[in-house]
């Protein structure tokens, strides 16, 4: 990962901390807050002396690179005294692990906690208090489709039944909708918060403004006539127009393969989508998680399961008609 994607993520970990929020540093236990976080510095302020202190990127940059190079762990030890406080707030990038008992800085594959001592992160209580179930169709499809894969592994689709593949295509094909309204309403709010051309980093990517260039001929004439105007002969700019082929093709007895190639591909094209039969699998789903932590609910489990299980067996699916297409 470059580190530019690396130090955009701990900026925004370093923004989303609280006003409370202190750490501490490994080796000498000094305590400290961070006051501003920007490229190309993070500034933080001692807590025993009220000394700011600014923290440039390149050094954490240097640092990033002194782990990379010993392997994934650097020793703390190696530090100089006034570099601790890049161990401990590089410790709030979630890909790195400060261990003052080890005496250990470590990139992780796993995501890990910091040198937070307090005004961390809200607690999981609190956090399961501020997630609730959005009203999106996406949301409700890729439930579906997540319960589909976790049912039946992927790995081995051909040995699938085929009314399991039609669920599974229907459902993919609605979550690939669905997230696609999702993703041109998102990227609508985005514009107006993008002002130039550099890429913004969130933790699992980055965006940036583009431009695209569309083009549309004007009127024919117009056209022929300012370039005749510059010396292109108007029969340089004659060609055939596919629409008035296939109206001249309505009032002759030609056939499409006398000017068309013609290239015919099978597909599979989704034909209908039985909502109710989703609606009802969903609330399915829906009840066994609620009642997952209730000891007697084994029995209401299977209720729901042998449910489940008719209402799959009634589900059908009228098959789609071929379609040709010409190029």
């Amino acid at each position: 990962m470059p580190f530019a994607t690396s130090w955009h993520t701990l900026l925004d970990e370093c923004d989303a901390l609280g006003e409370d929020a202190t750490l501490t540093t490994p080796l000498t236990e000094k305590q400290f807050r961070i006051t501003s976080a920007q490229d190309p510095r993070i500034v933080i302020k001692f807590a025993d002396t009220g000394d700011s202190q600014p923290l440039q990127r390149d050094q954490f940059e240097t640092l990033a690179g002194q782990i990379a190079d010993s392997g994934g762990t650097f020793e703390l030890q190696r530090l100089p005294l006034d570099a601790e406080p890049y161990a401990a707030v590089l410790s709030l990038h979630p890909r790195y692990e400060c261990n003052d008992r080890a005496g250990t800085l470590t990139e992780t594959d796993e995501p890990t906690t910091s040198q937070l001592i307090k005004g961390a992160s809200p607690s999981p209580d609190e956090q399961d208090q501020d997630r609730t179930e959005p009203d999106l169709d996406v949301y409700a499809d890729m439930l579906l489709l997540i319960d589909a894969l976790e049912r039946h592994n992927p790995a081995v689709l051909d040995e699938w039944e085929t009314p399991v593949l039609i669920n599974l295509y229907t459902l993919l094909s609605d979550v690939q909708r669905n997230a696609g309204d999702l993703r041109t309403e998102v990227r609508e709010v985005l514009l107006d918060r993008l002002h130039h051309d550099k890429p913004v980093y969130g933790q699992y990517g980055s965006v940036q403004r583009t431009t695209r260039r569309n083009r549309s001929l004007k009127a024919d004439e117009e056209v022929i006539r300012v370039l005749e105007d510059a010396g292109i002969p108007r029969e340089r700019l004659m060609s055939v127009d596919r629409e008035k082929v296939d109206e001249a093709l309505e009032v002759t007895e030609l056939s499409e393969s006398a000017v068309y190639e013609i290239d015919e591909r099978e597909y599979v094209r989704k034909a209908e989508v039985d909502e109710e039969s989703k609606e009802s699998r969903l609330q399915g789903l829906k009840d066994q998680l609620a009642l997952s932590d209730d000891p007697e609910a084994e029995e209401l489990r299977q209720e729901v399961a042998e449910l489940e299980q008719r209402i799959e067996d009634l589900t059908e699916f009228n098959p789609g008609t071929s379609v040709g297409t010409r190029s």
